[in-house]
């Protein structure tokens, strides 16, 4: 694994194994070819796995996502082209694996993921996870909110996931950001939902989020427009607050990313998806997270493609990251 030697202390930093090493279609399969330590000390930032699909209410499949996503990564270079962010050159990065939920046990699984994120934020890292249905969302913010306090949140989705039960479950994936907000782990007035769009039972679907302070951005809102300058609002707004982003695959169009459980057409364009993230760029972002990617119904692997990019992207607006 090819090393880099920087700064006054001559810290090895990771880097991806290159397509000239290595046949992209070769090597172990972690993110974007990093090495896999067995303990996440000394680093900055970390992707993490959750092959789960439990919480799921239509189509499933997203256990496998992490996997897919993992293998599509193959293809990312170090450096980011369009914005200049060279992550692997300021921050010490890898791929700590997968966490090993009970596939048979939805609140078992959340209470693992809860105490794998606390143990995983004695550390000072910045975890970028892989996921899995969007359930896993709401223990991670517990955790993130017991070491940082309530944060801001971008949640970009087709959905609210704001349901107060499903099938009579409190945690599944469309009751994500109800529970965050009950646990006291996001700050309302500094959650933006982007996206959301679909079909829905009343006129009512987007009031609970509206009651309680959230900002709601419905996909038909942003359709065909440029939004760095919505990003530039939300990045005021937010300030020094710390922030997680939550980034669904359904959010993009299913022309886009049709590997997924629940897709709702008129979404977000690649582009858009994008933007958003970029956007985030100066935001004190603590962790983040790309879920509901689902490769039996991804048979060209654009899904997991497009998210392999977001979280690559997401890793490139994280604090402390170089720019060229």
């Amino acid at each position: 694994m090819k090393n880099q030697m920087v700064g006054a202390g001559m810290t090895k930093l990771n880097q991806p194994l290159g397509g000239n090493e290595m046949p992209r279609f070769g090597g172990t399969a972690t993110m974007m070819r990093l090495p896999n330590p067995s303990t996440p000390e000394g680093l900055d930032a970390c992707f993490v796995g959750i092959p789960m699909d439990i919480g799921t209410s239509w189509r499933s499949g997203t256990r496998f996502g992490p996997r897919a996503i993992r293998a599509e990564s193959c293809l990312l270079r170090p450096f980011n082209v369009a914005t200049g962010a060279a992550p692997f050159d300021s921050l010490q990065i890898a791929d700590v694996g997968d966490v090993a939920i009970d596939t048979f046990n939805l609140p078992q699984s959340a209470k693992i993921i809860r105490e794998a994120y606390a143990n995983l934020l004695k550390f000072p890292v910045r975890p970028i996870t892989l996921g899995g249905d969007h359930s896993l969302t709401f223990p991670i913010l517990q955790s993130v909110a017991e070491k940082h306090g309530p944060v801001a949140l971008i949640h970009v989705d087709a959905h609210a996931d704001v349901n107060d039960t499903m099938f009579g479950e409190p945690i599944a994936h469309g009751t994500t950001f109800r529970r965050a907000y009950e646990a006291g782990a996001i700050i309302p007035e500094l959650t933006f939902q982007i996206g959301l769009r679909g079909t829905g039972y009343s006129p009512e679907d987007l009031d609970w989020s509206r009651d309680k302070g959230f900002t709601v951005i419905p996909a038909d809102h942003v359709w065909g427009k440029d939004l760095t300058g919505l990003m530039a609002e939300i990045r005021e707004k937010i300030g020094r607050a710390k922030a997680y982003v939550s980034f669904d695959i359904d959010a993009l169009d299913p022309s886009v990313a049709p590997g997924t459980g629940t897709p709702e057409i008129g979404g977000l364009t690649s582009w858009q998806g994008l933007q958003i993230v970029r956007g985030c760029k100066g935001l004190d972002v603590v962790g983040a997270d790309v879920v509901e990617v689902s490769p039996p119904y991804d048979p060209s692997g654009n899904t997991a493609l497009a998210a392999a990019n977001i979280a690559f992207e997401l890793l490139c607006v994280l604090p402390g990251v170089k720019y060229n």
